[in-house]
């Protein structure tokens, strides 16, 4: 894929760049192992006041941000200025807890003293992906930086703009030029970084193949790495849920960064009792949605990020049509220019199909009918995947069934699964390892280093 942005909307190409050279490259990780051997001995107090800086300006440019966000990938322009807030929100966290977080922790021993002090690694990579331009980055970079290691971005190919936009926030908000910088490379020379001996470790947001090659390759350097790696997360609806509010936030749950999410829902199992009534709802919700201009504020969903992206969703949809699956709204292509794709609910899926077996990334529901409590579970677990689960029940019994048995990250009950900055974030299964966020976040990319004293 071409380093350059390209408007989903329109389809112009706005901006390309050119990757850097291998000497570029060597120059931004000399620059990076300098820096991190002066930044490492910066007081928390000073990364802190960095941190705030780079909020505030967060802040202060939310639109132009935003606007960037939405030009290069589709998300409605009222979504970027929630993401930018987002970000604003982490720094100020990791700003303020941070030291609380990587102080000493006292431990017991058969010496005088004897405790654990939280250190940083070095130089950390990050590969990220489209769908949060901004978001995804800060929630590594903030509390890595607090930390006190360095990072160097690998971003996505169709969001140039956004990942230097970030790097220039960083060193405007003060910390050194060469503690957060933006790699314009592609994916091969990424994977060829991972050998550097200046890297310490990885994290990666993105599809199944990507984090097993970085995976891999970084097993080979014996390096540490974090995997944040896609969902097929289900909501399930039980009969003593109240319907009416589990139907609008499943809507919303689906349709979030036009249904380009992660942890969207994207398997509706509902107990057959409250199944039409929810499927009914869901469907008029869907059908009254606005597509289109992304900046427009009564716009409920832009374009999906890429052709490549609608055309592989709209294959999805077919095939499992063709296999028995029945369409309840959408389904089809949308005249004119523009990666829209309309929101689709699916019912009736068929097993085998790629309904029942792959993640669907775009304004797709699938919907499933069970009997009860043991084939809602079972439904759910039946998935390679494990990053979260939301679950609707106002039966105490239930509620502690799903939270204990459910394979996920993160169970939500009566609520839509969200990332918060107060809290780990991660996956179990093919959805991958590691936590972001929260006080595990900010442990992911430190040496433990246990301390006697005699």
């Amino acid at each position: 894929m071409a380093i350059a942005t390209i408007n989903p909307a329109t389809g112009e190409t706005l901006k390309t760049f050119s990757a850097l050279t291998d000497a570029e490259i060597e120059q931004a990780l000399a620059t990076a192992q300098a820096t991190f051997l002066d930044y490492r001995r910066t007081t928390f107090t000073q990364r802190s006041q960095w941190l705030h800086r780079a909020a505030d300006l967060l802040d202060q440019q939310c639109g132009d941000y935003a606007q960037l966000m939405t030009l290069e990938m589709g998300k409605t322009y009222k979504s970027a200025i929630a993401e930018v807030q987002k970000c604003a929100l982490v720094c100020r966290y990791y700003a303020d807890h941070g030291p609380a977080f990587l102080q000493d922790q006292p431990g017991e021993s058969d010496g005088r003293a004897a405790y654990v002090r939280y250190q940083p690694l070095g130089v950390v990579l990050a590969v990220m992906p489209w769908n949060f331009p901004f978001w995804q980055v800060f929630r590594f970079a903030a509390p890595a930086l607090m930390a006190g290691n360095v990072g160097v971005l690998k971003h996505a190919s169709n969001v140039p703009q956004s990942a230097l936009a970030i790097a220039e926030i960083l060193t405007t908000a003060g910390f050194p030029p060469g503690a957060f910088q933006t790699l314009l490379i592609t994916a091969s020379q990424a994977e060829a970084l991972i050998a550097d001996e200046r890297i310490q470790a990885v994290t990666l947001t993105g599809s199944e193949l990507a984090g097993s090659r970085v995976a891999a390759a970084a097993g080979r350097e014996i390096k540490k790495t974090l995997l944040e790696l896609g969902g097929s997360d289900p909501f399930i609806v039980m009969d003593s849920a109240d319907v009416d509010r589990a139907v609008t936030t499943a809507a919303s749950a689906r349709l979030i960064n036009n249904g380009q999410s992660c942890i969207a829902a994207k398997r509706f199992i509902l107990h057959e009792a409250i199944a039409p009534t929810f499927e009914a709802q869901m469907v008029e919700i869907f059908r009254n949605l606005k597509i289109g201009d992304p900046f427009d504020d009564q716009t409920d969903m832009g374009p999906l990020a890429t052709a490549a992206i609608r055309e592989e969703l709209h294959e999805q949809v077919q095939k499992t049509v063709a296999l028995g699956g029945k369409v309840l709204t959408g389904g089809e292509l949308l005249p004119g220019v523009g990666n829209f794709y309309p929101p689709t609910i699916l019912s009736n899926i068929p097993p085998g199909s790629p309904g029942a077996t792959e993640e669907f990334f775009g304004p797709v529901a699938l919907v499933f009918r069970v009997k009860n409590l043991e084939e809602a579970i079972a439904l759910a677990n039946a998935t390679p995947l494990g990053l979260g689960a939301s679950a609707w029940t106002n039966n105490p019994t239930e509620q502690d069934r799903f939270i204990n048995d459910l394979e996920a990250g993160a169970v939500f009950i009566n609520g839509m699964v969200k990332s918060d900055p107060r809290l780990p974030f991660g996956g179990i299964k093919r959805s991958g390892y590691g936590r972001e966020l929260g006080k595990e976040g900010i442990h992911e990319f430190v040496n433990l280093k246990t301390v006697w004293i005699r």
